[in-house]
């Protein structure tokens, strides 16, 4: 077998190219649909919760961004459609300026990264920076943004991606798979992010998630007993036969963790057990939450097990080596893509459907769309950019990359062009949902 020089491997990026040049990122164009976009969000509500579906469709018609990012698959569907560079890296597959975040690392500290991979698959690295640059005119318009800001945060985007890619490529591996994105702070959206994370706490959860438990016997002192206190359909508690087969999957999860974790693990006891709405795009997809106590009241942990259905873009790619269990998938692109990852990430099953187990809410907090207004979108579109340029280098081959990146100019002015362009059809898209519907 050929061990491929960092020059070769240069070279190779390069010659892409000729496969697909940088100018033809600008294209794309509706009329080559082979499916209505209707449809395909139909076909992914099958095998979701009935009752839920409909409140998935209620989020989605809120705003253009809101259906966005509802409409994973359609746009997997659409990118399928276009030519692409072959140049492969784990993709998050749902780049979008809010499925960035904070959140608690293995140390404690506050991390700041892309932290949603329901749709993490091997493709085209160009695929996540199209959904992205989509993303920032169309969170940069809701936010009050004029064409020409959205345009120049997409080009400061991928100005930054190509930045990093070539600060990365000539690194030692490890040194670069280590490498961490320091000036997060300075960033006001993720600023106000980091600051909304501190007080994320697991003791801040247990009042927000729980209530003391009521009748004979019971008292509402500090350190009694709780559970979690219903706002339906949004979080109801779970109870029987159901709660019992939540907890029973703990045992499968618990063999997804190293040793060490998985002895802290076993120093919480299971309380209670809810189901809760989470998201936009997950909607109607089962989503547990399991209160646990530790060393008392005080030590509170709570897991959340996430049902994982197949990535949106499994029809349009393959990847031999994809995980059959789809929390399993995700929990693989994650670690590959984040530079630090929850602890207690795992996965299980429960009644033959897949799950992702993670912690709830230890510190999690995202950007709100108001706070991309004017400088907040420019910031925060080159950080978008800094973060994905590191989780493509560590999962896939920075000098490939930069071979077929170059300087980046022409290149960001394509995926500008396109940005506003799928935009606008997410608005037609949008439209015709908010129609047909209503």
């Amino acid at each position: 077998m050929h061990w491929a020089t960092p020059e070769e491997r240069h070279d190779l990026g390069q010659a892409r190219r000729k496969q697909v040049a940088r100018q033809q990122h600008s294209e794309f164009n509706a009329k080559n649909r082979l499916t209505p976009a209707l449809t395909l969000l139909e076909r992914s509500a099958r095998g979701r919760v009935p009752a839920l579906v409909k409140l998935k469709y209620e989020r989605m018609k809120a705003s253009p961004f809101g259906y966005f990012r509802g409409a994973v698959p359609v746009m997997a569907a659409d990118l399928a459609t276009l030519p692409n560079t072959g140049l492969v890296a784990q993709l998050c597959g749902d780049a979008h300026v809010r499925n960035l975040g904070a959140y608690a690392g293995e140390d404690g500290r506050l991390i700041f990264d892309i932290n949603d991979f329901d749709e993490t698959f091997r493709g085209p690295f160009e695929w996540d920076l199209k959904r992205m640059a989509a993303s920032l005119v169309l969170a940069g318009r809701e936010a009050g943004n004029k064409s020409g800001a959205c345009s120049h945060a997409v080009e400061r985007f991928i100005a930054s991606y190509c930045t990093q890619m070539r600060a990365y490529a000539p690194l030692p591996v490890l040194e670069m798979a280590r490498a961490e994105v320091s000036r997060l702070g300075d960033v006001q959206p993720v600023h106000a992010a980091l600051h909304k994370a501190v007080r994320a706490t697991p003791a801040h959860t247990l009042e927000q998630l729980t209530e003391p438990l009521t009748g004979p016997g019971s008292t509402t002192e500090a350190g009694a007993p709780r559970r979690f206190k219903e706002n339906k359909p949004i979080l109801a508690r779970v109870t029987g036969s159901k709660a019992a087969a939540v907890i029973a999957s703990l045992a499968d999860y618990r063999k997804t963790l190293e040793p060490q974790r998985a002895h802290f693990l076993d120093l919480y006891r299971p309380l209670d057990v809810a189901f809760k709405v989470v998201g936009t795009g997950s909607v109607g997809l089962r989503d547990y939450c399991v209160y646990m106590e530790g060393n008392g009241p005080g030590d509170a942990l709570f897991l959340q097990i996430k049902e994982e259905a197949p990535s949106a873009y499994a029809p349009y790619l393959t990847d031999p080596h994809v995980a059959r269990h789809q929390g399993q998938r995700v929990v693989e692109g994650q670690r590959m893509m984040q530079r630090g990852s929850d602890w207690l990430l795992g996965y299980t099953t429960i009644e033959g459907r897949d799950y992702l187990v993670r912690q709830l809410c230890d510190h999690k907090a995202s950007i709100e769309l108001e706070e991309l207004r004017g400088d907040g979108l420019q910031e925060y579109a080159e950080l978008c950019g800094e973060l994905l340029a590191r989780g493509h280098a560590r999962s896939g081959d920075a000098q490939q990359l930069c071979g077929y990146i170059g300087s980046g100019e022409g290149f960001a002015e394509a995926l500008g062009n396109f940005g506003h362009a799928y935009a606008d059809q997410t608005e037609k898209d949008w439209a015709e949902l908010k129609k047909k519907k209503s």
